[in-house]
């Protein structure tokens, strides 16, 4: 519990020091989302009967913690491992590899918490019609859990800058525009939309959007999330402790 809570309050002084950084760069990216999309197709598209800015908000929430949540872990720790060289002062240290992987991939989650209640803020400036009840945070908390995780284990699998570069456009890019973030899944013909609909982000655009449009939480959605949680977890502890 100790080394657990040791990587944590290192990655708060780490964020301490860059939070401005830090949130100007989990805004931007979202703001163009909303701009192009909502401002510029919001108010004179509709999708299954809502407005094209109510509809694309969740989605663009779910993409956007994803992404932060991925990067704050992967990047630092590719970076550890190969140049820094400082990832084995963590494995010689008091603690054990389970807290520090625990703390990485908390601390990457709670990085896409951050962001997503910074979008949440502005798309109600956006006069977006967004419902916040109970079921919405435990869906977008296991999502930056997931992808949080992923991080940790590309990082650990990935043996270089450029590699990187390859997974994040051949992996996370093409999430961002097929996940049911813009449109939905279910307007892709078979049997590719069964497809889409098996991939880390569909879950939580489906699970935020039907939540935040007034629906109920999918239990299924619920269990395709926690599923890929544990086989990244398991994944990404295995990885470690060779590398160990």
């Amino acid at each position: 519990m100790n080394g657990l809570k040791a990587v944590l309050w290192r990655e708060y002084l780490f964020f301490k020091r860059r939070w401005l950084t830090i949130t100007t760069g989990a805004m931007v990216a979202p703001l163009l989302y909303l701009l192009a999309f909502g401002l510029g197709l919001g108010k004179s598209v509709s999708l299954n009967g809502v407005s094209y800015l109510n509809y694309i908000v969740p989605g663009i929430i779910a993409l956007s913690t994803m992404n932060v949540s991925f990067n704050a872990v992967s990047t630092p720790l590719i970076i550890a491992r190969l140049y820094d060289k400082t990832f084995e002062e963590y494995l010689i240290a008091p603690i054990t590899i389970y807290s520090y992987a625990s703390g990485k991939i908390l601390a990457g989650a709670l990085r896409g918490l951050y962001a997503a209640f910074i979008l949440i803020i502005i798309a109600w400036l956006f006069r977006a019609h967004l419902i916040v009840t109970g079921w919405f945070f435990p869906i977008l908390f296991l999502n930056c859990l997931v992808f949080s995780s992923l991080g940790f284990l590309a990082a650990l699998k990935i043996n270089s800058h450029p590699d990187m570069a390859r997974f994040n456009n051949y992996v996370i890019t093409p999430m961002i525009f097929v996940c049911g973030t813009f449109f939905s899944v279910d307007r892709i013909p078979v049997p590719f939309s069964y497809l889409i609909k098996l991939l880390p982000l569909t879950p939580a655009s489906q699970g935020l959007r039907n939540v935040a449009l007034g629906g109920e939480a999918s239990s299924l959605l619920l269990m395709i999330q926690i599923i890929y949680l544990l086989i990244f977890v398991v994944w990404g502890l295995k990885t470690c402790l060779k590398v160990e």
